[in-house]
């Protein structure tokens, strides 16, 4: 009995001195849409990168090295999509735990948020992830339609020092508007706002933890107001929802770090590390027991860190290295031969071979009677010469299937509208943009410091072009600028008549608008539309295409054009200078 008392007495003591310090200090560490970057190679362009995974394990182990602070380490998603690392572990070699749970155990992470890449990658992937993930995968607005609970785990409680902290994961809610149905069957996407109130308060009044955190894999979302988007709703979150202490934020690529104002007259830390793990998002929290509100207050601040002055952690190589190898050997597999050097930049002006090679694939494996295809990367180059599989990487960036979808001649006509309306400027003189750039208050082409470029309106990855029609876009109109002649190969094209078309998946399920705001079709009458997809993605069929058919020469067949020719000459040459020769820094 008297041994009992004793070892009661020592665990009281040992949390009373633990909440008789009175002050700790705490860092967190987030990663988000790190896509694939495990190591500091590009497997697709054979080039060091200026981030990674392996730069960061060694950043964390220098903080964990410092006594004075108790480090949590955190992910906010889109981790198995973009490098062939993630393609290879995803869909080649998927014998054992999945590779990425095994360097994100490694690295001990405390927590991760589902991203809608990682959902792209299908069940059998974020199935897997959650399984063998040594921390918990968190999603609360993803429900399950046969449960109506969350799928994921909505939330964790991370005990550091003494600190109780409660982590909210959440994600962009848009899922369904780019992803086919297959990859998330049985699953709901609930708007962020509501569940974060909800999940504030089930946690607030049930496990009154001493920090609230947010991991939430989705966009700041602001406006030119300052106010939050629904989609990317975390500015919006941060306002309407008191209680938060920090929202670690991603999806959007973009660097943030800024403190909001909630309506409890509260600062919330807003913090995103843009992607390619080139940065993290670092907050510093000082807490200091207050004896007399029995709270702890708390003074947070933010920073951005640069991985490329950091090292990649040589245990982390060696760990990983058979990894490194199978991947490399991967990408190296020669599969054909290119007879002409393509780029995707040609195609942000106009026709150009790089997207024309993409469409009349997408016809020849679908028998559509007309493609459509943007440019997937902004700046891809693909020599002429032998072709190995990283190169389909820079041809086709994502993981897509590809449809044949039923569509009127003139839901053709409005789909091509609202692409090109998206994508050109009017131009009413030789001195205005051909490319519909961001502009300031002043009218001018707003610049990237981020991207070392001037920032266009739209995304290159919308700017859809077809292939199997005739027509011209004239960009000295405000609307109705698109003229069909006919088809390619001499058929009439009629605006009543339906014709069948090869779309990607992204596109086919409503992404960027095309379909929907553009077409005109309803979203739920997306899915009754498709009439043939494939089974793996697109760049499968890539691959199978340039084995069969090798040599490939890519050629741009001037199917359509830009009128009139002066004023699209004349904006061409600025726009092209602006984007791809400016002189800032």
């Amino acid at each position: 009995m008297k041994k009992i008392f004793i070892l009661a007495l020592l665990s009281f003591t040992v949390l009373s001195c633990s909440r008789q310090q009175n002050d700790v200090t705490l860092k967190f560490i987030e990663t988000s849409d790190v896509h694939g970057a495990v190591f500091p190679l590009d497997f697709t362009r054979d080039k060091e990168m200026q981030g990674s995974l392996a730069n960061v394990y060694q950043y964390v182990q220098d903080q964990r090295a410092i006594d004075t602070q108790d480090i949590v380490l955190l992910d906010n998603g889109d981790l198995v999509q973009g490098q062939p690392v993630a393609y290879y572990f995803n869909f080649i070699d998927t014998t054992g735990p999945h590779f990425f749970s095994k360097v994100l155990n490694y690295m001990r992470y405390d927590a991760a948020t589902v991203g809608n890449h990682d959902v792209e990658a299908g069940p059998s992937v974020y199935n897997k992830l959650n399984r063998n993930f040594n921390f918990p995968y968190l999603a609360a607005n993803i429900i399950s339609k046969t449960t109506g609970k969350p799928y994921f785990k909505p939330y964790c409680i991370l005990n550091k020092h003494g600190i109780k902290i409660a982590v909210l994961g959440l994600i962009t809610p848009s899922v369904p508007n780019w992803l086919p149905p297959e990859l998330y069957k049985g699953l709901k996407f609930d708007s962020m706002l509501p569940t974060a109130k909800k999940w504030v308060k089930y946690i607030q009044d049930n496990e009154k933890p001493d920090l609230l955190i947010g991991l939430f894999h989705s966009g700041a979302g602001f406006d030119e107001g300052g106010n939050g988007y629904e989609d990317d709703g975390c500015a919006m979150i941060a306002q309407k929802v008191p209680g938060f202490d920090i929202l670690f934020i991603g999806h959007d690529h973009l660097l943030w770090n800024q403190k909001i104002v909630n309506t409890q007259g509260d600062s919330v830390l807003l913090i995103d590390p843009a992607n390619g793990a080139r940065k993290v998002s670092t907050a510093t929290v000082h807490l200091t027991w207050n004896k007399e509100s029995k709270k702890w207050d708390r003074r947070i601040t933010g920073q951005l860190v640069d991985m490329k002055e950091i090292a990649p952690n040589p245990e982390f190589m060696q760990h990983l290295s058979y990894a490194f190898d199978s991947v490399q050997n991967y990408v190296s597999t020669y599969i054909g031969n290119l007879d002409t050097t393509i780029s995707s930049s040609d195609a942000l002006f106009g026709d150009a071979a790089f997207v024309d090679l993409i469409n009349k694939i997408q016809l020849n494996v679908t028998g559509a009677d007309l493609s459509f295809a943007a440019p997937l990367s902004f700046n891809a180059t693909i020599p002429a010469g032998p072709l190995y599989i990283k190169d389909m990487f820079r041809l086709y960036r994502f993981e897509n299937y590809l449809y044949k979808m039923k569509m009127s001649g003139k839901e053709i006509e409005k789909y091509l509208e609202y692409s090109y309306a998206n994508w050109f400027s009017t131009m009413h003189s030789s001195k205005d943009h051909l490319l519909r750039f961001k502009l300031d208050r002043n009218g001018r082409p707003v610049y990237s410091p981020q991207y070392h470029s001037y920032v266009l309106d739209g995304q290159f990855y919308n700017f859809d072009a077809a292939e199997g029609i005739n027509y011209t876009v004239d960009i000295s109109k405000t609307k109705n600028r698109i003229h069909i002649s006919g088809f390619t190969d001499g058929r009439a094209f009629f605006p009543d008549s339906v014709y069948t078309v090869a779309v990607n998946s992204y596109r086919g399920s409503g992404g960027g608008g095309h379909l929907t705001r553009g077409a005109g079709i309803p979203h739920e009458e997306l899915t009754s539309r498709i009439v043939w997809s494939t089974d793996r993605d697109f760049r499968h069929y890539l691959i199978q295409y340039i084995r069969k058919n090798k040599p490939i020469t890519p050629v741009k067949d001037n199917n359509w054009k830009v009128i009139p020719e002066s004023l699209y000459e004349a904006g061409k040459a600025r726009d092209k200078s602006l984007l791809f020769n400016n002189n800032q820094k």
